[in-house]
């Protein structure tokens, strides 16, 4: 009697396991519907990352469990570090939040210098829209035609604070001797590349060419008026290294200068992250994954993507998460001697 008790039991336990997927999903479900995720994008509007956002959020409520409605708001400041921390902090913890972040903001408590309130190690990332290469771009009439030109001439960079376009370049000061001089005070890229255009400043660095390329149109080919100086990524581009266009890890000298770009140069993989607060449940952001995924491989993103010509390259939000765990565990002395870097190179 006992023994047939406990198979029964058994058998019952095998049977839920057995459903559990199916019930987990059945509870995401019936929490979404009805319901409003917001896209909280760490930018002024009209920038990359939030015509990313947007393309997403344009086709992202068909893949989730309960169909939820997808909305973009935003919240600029402090190279997204803002957003970055109400989402940690203050937003929702249901999973109907999700920051839309600068690749550098998962790196600022590490080896920035801005005080920040959340911590990437603990927080959960859904993904990343692509592994994005970064670039630094000049005017044409301006004094440095070829990034060699840097290690001898000074350029007035547009940048705003802890951003992407102000730390590649301060990167690119302490690591390589660059003399970028940074002019800092920036909303966002769309406001960068404004003052670009007035001649305000004279270059730009730390954008990200899949959308640089398809936002500011008129900067390059033969009658653009940009050109473009260096890749800032450890492998490059395919269509910028078949053009020739330099990457700054051939101008590392030294292991420590090489490891310490390969360092800051991991964020570009998480080009694009979308984050959720830790306390978010499991099963919420198991869904929230393999619906971005699924979101920017549906066909008719891909087709409108192909039409505005945004590159799409998504990292899945496991490989996110093993990078950011992997950066957090490198050597004090690299972190450390990269974060003095930054710090001196403003």
């Amino acid at each position: 009697m006992l023994q047939g008790t406990m198979r029964a039991a058994a058998l019952l336990g095998l049977c839920m396991a057995g459903h559990s997927p199916a019930f987990a999903q059945d509870a995401v479900a019936t929490f979404y519907k009805g319901k409003t995720i917001t896209l909280l994008v760490g930018s002024t509007p009209g920038g990359g990352y939030d015509t990313y956002a947007r393309l997403i959020s344009r086709h992202m409520s068909k893949h989730m469990p309960g169909n939820p409605s997808v909305v973009v708001s935003n919240m600029p400041g402090a190279g997204s570090n803002v957003a970055a921390n109400f989402v940690y902090n203050a937003a929702p913890k249901d999973g109907t939040t999700i920051g839309v972040l600068y690749g550098g903001a998962p790196l600022e408590p590490l080896i920035g210098s801005t005080p920040v309130q959340h911590d990437p190690s603990k927080s959960q990332f859904i993904g990343s829209a692509n592994d994005d290469v970064y670039v630094c771009v000049a005017r044409k009439d301006a004094p440095v035609q070829k990034f060699e030109d840097l290690f001898e001439k000074e350029v007035l960079a547009g940048a705003g604070v802890a951003s992407s376009t102000s730390d590649f370049p301060a990167v690119l000061n302490a690591v390589l001797k660059t003399k970028f001089k940074l002019v800092l005070g920036y909303p966002g890229s769309r406001e960068i590349a404004l003052a670009a255009d007035k001649n305000e400043v004279s270059s730009v660095c730390g954008l990200a060419w899949p959308s640089v390329s398809v936002t500011n149109p008129g900067w390059f080919g033969p009658n653009g008026t940009m050109r473009l100086l260096v890749q800032t990524h450890v492998k490059g581009h395919p269509d910028l290294n078949k053009d020739g266009i330099p990457n700054a890890m051939s101008f590392a000298k030294t292991e420590d200068q090489k490891t310490m770009l390969e360092l800051f140069f991991a964020q570009e993989v998480f080009g694009r992250p979308y984050v959720v607060a830790p306390e978010v449940p499991k099963d919420r952001v198991e869904a929230l994954r393999k619906a971005f995924l699924e979101t920017l491989a549906d066909p008719e993103l891909v087709a409108e993507a192909k039409k505005a010509n945004l590159e799409v390259n998504p990292v899945p939000g496991e490989d996110v998460q093993k990078l950011i765990a992997k950066v957090y565990a490198a050597p004090k002395e690299l972190t450390g001697a990269l974060k003095k870097a930054l710090q001196t190179a403003y």
